[in-house]
């Protein structure tokens, strides 16, 4: 890079706004941000935020890093979401998805039946190696907007009940345990009871599951791994995670401090607040158990 030239950062775009909050806070910072969007997930905001954009496809992995390496990229980061379930179970597999010759490198031990195994922590690591092999080093998405990661308290005005807070205390801990197998981070509970645990699908289909199952007034605990690597995969929340909630009889919702970010703050706790929602963001479940 020469002297007084702004560094260029990568950016792999998966779904929602988040990877735009990202962009954002890039350009906020003087970088310049090359973005690999991916088709079929990412905003195309995109295109009037970052300095170039090239739409690949989800397993295009050897064009991706071609793509940074042309634009000069040291630096990659990972924001927005993935349909792994859609992604790797639906149909006719993964291969539908064409993937390039560095995919199957890549992914092709983990993917094939037998071998080994899918889990999100394996298929992450395995591509930060192929960006390690490139000379790219992949950051946490938090190391360029902090901002949006979430301090302890209440987001809004409202506080959780008491006998909230112990649904919280109870799924807090259960909810570790599941994060430290790599299962899911969100769990949701009423009254001592586990309604519901996120896998594979997702948190929106772990709350519509939840719906089906309970009447309403269930809280739900989402946090991060105990082994949580900042990098991927952190623990990220929305206006569509509470519209979500508010629609399947969701009453409270806990988040753990300093490790989950949250998608356009001030609107979410507006709406928490005019549609009867707690919000609290807590570091250990003693908390809880203190308030209960």
């Amino acid at each position: 890079m020469k002297l007084g030239t702004p560094e260029t950062v990568g950016l792999v775009a998966g779904w929602g706004r988040f990877p735009l909050l990202v962009a954002q806070a890039l350009v906020r910072r003087g970088y310049r941000v090359a973005c690999a969007a991916l088709r079929q997930h990412a905003d195309r905001a995109l295109e009037y935020v970052c300095d170039d954009v090239k739409w690949l496809g989800v397993a295009k992995l050897g064009a991706q890093l071609r793509y940074f390496r042309r634009q000069g990229v040291h630096r990659v980061t990972l924001a927005g979401k993935l349909f792994k379930g859609q992604l790797l179970f639906s149909g006719g597999h993964w291969i539908w998805h064409l993937p390039d010759l560095e995919c199957v490198r890549t992914l092709g031990p983990a993917i094939a039946a037998g071998r080994t195994d899918t889990r999100d922590d394996t298929l992450l690591s395995a591509i930060t190696r192929a960006y390690e092999r490139y000379d790219m080093e992949v950051c946490p998405a938090t190391e360029f907007a902090p901002e949006l990661l979430i301090g302890p308290g209440p987001i809004g005005q409202r506080m959780p009940t008491r006998q909230q807070m112990a649904d919280i205390a109870f799924g807090w801990d259960i909810a570790k345990q599941m994060g430290s197998l790599d299962i899911g981070q969100c769990i949701a509970v009423h009254r001592g009871t586990v309604l519901a645990v996120e896998a594979v699908e997702g948190t929106d289909a772990c709350i519509a599951r939840t719906k089906s199952l309970c009447r309403g007034g269930w809280t739900l605990i989402k946090v991060a791994k105990p082994q949580q690597d900042m990098r991927f995969d952190v623990p990220t929340i929305g206006l569509q995670t509470l519209k979500r909630m508010q629609l399947a009889g969701g009453k409270a919702l806990a988040i753990e401090a300093d490790k989950t970010i949250v998608v356009d703050r001030e609107e979410v706790a507006r709406w928490a607040d005019a549609h009867g929602i707690a919000i609290y963001a807590l570091r250990h479940a003693d908390e809880a158990r203190a308030a209960a």
